[in-house]
């Protein structure tokens, strides 16, 4: 099992230089004595007290394949579409709806949550996994804190997450024939949700989430299959029942509603027992495979989550 260490790198060499310039900029300002607010916002409190670094000591995945080899259908289906096609994509302004079984539903937008986040940024260095497998440097911050600001009732036991449709923007999305209904959704659990490892992303190697990435802000669950990691988001819903995901909607006998990485649980397809980590020396029968690891390595961290289940069922 890896051992998870906070990473020892300095904090200006992976934030984006414009969010590190401004920090330092509004520290200084504090020092020369000009207002500051009384107390951090609660989002800022809540990403102190709760957030936690990862790290794993694996080789990093370059950043020209992680930001050219994707699966983002809003831009087509070829792996090198999201990269060519999202140019005209545009990011920002933006604003996340927050609702359902809350008790302060919100409207927020991508500069306020950056505006806390800056307080408080975290690197998270974890595994991801597809067909393909990746170490990715992740600039975020966990899901949790968002959650905590707007108070989930009682009741609530999943989050729903959906992504924008501008077919106007996204060529994926025109056309006749689609390859999936939008808008693209998916959910977690609520204590799945909560876990200190799911976290949304706003960067990656020390800059601002690239489009084909799913700027400006993406969920990442790195136990989980890849096609849980939801892109360009725009509305997040607390819900009593499990809400509808696009993939397990679409097939539902290839993908359920967990996705979690379980090598013993075949694809209809293919085995699940091995990946390939992207960028590796291609060989007679293509890339360097691997053993996958039962919840992609993190199982002492999340396992727990399903004890009593039946994972072969509860795909």
């Amino acid at each position: 099992m890896p051992v998870y260490h906070p990473p020892k790198i300095a904090g200006s060499d992976i934030t984006p230089q414009t969010v590190y310039m401004n920090r330092r900029t509004i520290l200084g300002a504090a020092a020369g004595g000009l207002a500051f607010a009384a107390a951090p916002s609660a989002f800022a409190a809540a990403l102190s007290a709760r957030a936690t670094d990862y790290t794993v000591t694996e080789k990093l995945t370059t950043k020209e394949d992680a930001t050219s080899y994707n699966n983002f259908y809003e831009f087509g289906t070829s792996k090198s579409d999201p990269l060519q096609n999202s140019e005209a994509f545009k990011p920002t302004p933006w604003r996340v709806e927050i609702g359902g079984l809350v008790n302060k539903p919100t409207v927020i937008g991508i500069d306020d949550i950056m505006k806390d986040f800056t307080m408080e940024e975290r690197i998270y260095r974890m595994r991801c996994v597809e067909a393909w497998s990746m170490v990715i440097p992740w600039i975020g911050f966990p899901l949790s804190a968002l959650l905590d600001r707007v108070e989930p009732l009682g009741s609530a036991k999943y989050v729903a997450f959906e992504t924008v449709v501008r077919p106007e923007e996204m060529p994926g999305q025109r056309g006749l024939f689609q390859p999936l209904p939008w808008p693209y959704v998916d959910g977690l659990r609520l204590d799945e949700a909560r876990n200190p490892l799911t976290i949304l992303a706003t960067g990656l190697y020390g800059e601002t989430l690239p489009n084909q990435n799913g700027a400006p802000l993406r969920l990442v669950v790195p136990w989980k299959y890849g096609f849980k990691g939801i892109k360009s988001i725009v509305k997040i819903t607390l819900t009593e029942e499990e809400p509808p995901c696009t993939w397990n909607r679409s097939a539902p006998s290839e993908y359920g509603f967990y996705a979690n990485v379980n090598p013993a649980v075949d694809h209809p397809r293919w085995s699940q027992a091995t990946e390939r980590r992207i960028g590796e020396a291609e060989g007679l029968f293509g890339g360097a495979r691997m053993n996958t690891l039962p919840f992609n390595g993190y199982a002492e961290e999340v396992a727990g989550l399903y004890s009593g289940m039946d994972l072969s069922v509860k795909f």
